[in-house]
């Protein structure tokens, strides 16, 4: 390890479907954060590693900032801030589209200010607007923080990674890795297979559906096929509010459930690196939302 050696901890923090998970992804070079067109699809924090040639970078991608309906809602708020006082550096995200500086945003800065923390602002979707609209949005925010850089992006197309990793690299203190350079998740094969089903399920329904689910592997067992192959063998199962929703989950003699099911097995085999057999069942669990026994799985333990 090199004798100038620097670690640390980086918070992703911005309002729902701005394109946190996004980011992570292209920063880290692997799918380690669901994805979907839709707001709230991050649940829990989710830790990301990078691994440089100087530096161990650990990302943490939160729940977006919203209003919180139920108990789920106020568990993702209450780890989307829980991260900000605990890192070294934040990752302020904001929308090129909005003009003005949105109520959601300035919650998040005052969060900043009390944390008092480094932070760098991605303005994301710069695609999308002009540059002279891109300046005027730079002057707003510079106004708002004294950001140690203001960095557009793309998160869509990977183009400023190497300048994120770069900035971020120069405000890591001297420490240790704490991860194995080989890890780039913290997360296990039983969260893998969860989030992806999970994604494929937000992607392919209809809006009030899928934020109502929530998946639970029940098995994971490797086993050698009479032709002497590796394979997985995967069970889980989709819980949703009720049997409406149970109903348009499995479609039409099953065929939206085996699409969820077919997408998720091939993400799931390139993730894992083995041939995966995967069933799915759909279980209704009525106002899981505001059980606490269920709310409690997605608390994050901090660091």
């Amino acid at each position: 390890m090199e004798e100038n050696f620097k670690s640390g901890f980086v918070s992703i923090i911005g309002k729902t479907n701005v394109g946190k998970s996004t980011l992570i992804n292209s920063l880290i070079g692997e799918k380690v954060a669901i994805t979907a067109n839709k707001s709230q699809t991050t649940r829990t924090a989710i830790r990301a590693i990078v691994n440089r040639k100087n530096s161990q970078i650990i990302f943490i991608d939160t729940p977006g900032i919203h209003k919180p309906k139920t108990k789920l809602g106020e568990t993702m708020l209450e780890t989307a801030y829980g991260t900000v006082a605990d890192v070294d550096v934040i990752l302020f995200m904001v929308d090129a589209l909005k003009a003005e500086i949105t109520k959601g945003d300035r919650i998040i800065l005052e969060k900043i200010r009390e944390a008092n923390k480094k932070t760098i602002l991605i303005i994301n979707k710069i695609d999308l607007i002009k540059r002279e609209k891109l300046l005027g949005i730079m002057d707003m925010y510079a106004k708002e923080y004294n950001f140690e850089a203001v960095i557009p992006a793309m998160a869509t197309k990977n183009k400023e990674v190497d300048t994120i990793l770069n900035e971020i690299e120069k405000h890591l203190k001297p420490g240790p890795a704490y991860y194995d350079i080989e890890e780039y998740t913290d997360q296990t094969e039983r969260q893998l297979v969860e989030e992806t089903i999970r994604e494929k399920a937000l992607k392919l329904l209809d809006e009030e559906v899928p934020h109502g689910i929530y998946v639970e592997t029940e098995k994971m067992q490797e086993r050698t096929t009479v032709k002497g192959d590796q394979i997985y063998d995967v069970e889980a199962t989709i819980y949703c509010l009720r049997n409406s929703h149970k109903g348009i989950i499995i479609g039409k003699g099953g065929k939206m459930l085996k699409k969820i099911g077919t997408y998720a097995r091939e993400d799931l085999e390139k993730m894992l690196g083995i041939k995966i057999n995967l069933k799915i069942w759909v279980k209704v669990k009525e106002d899981w939302q505001q059980k606490d026994s269920i709310v409690n799985r997605f608390k994050t333990n901090k660091n």
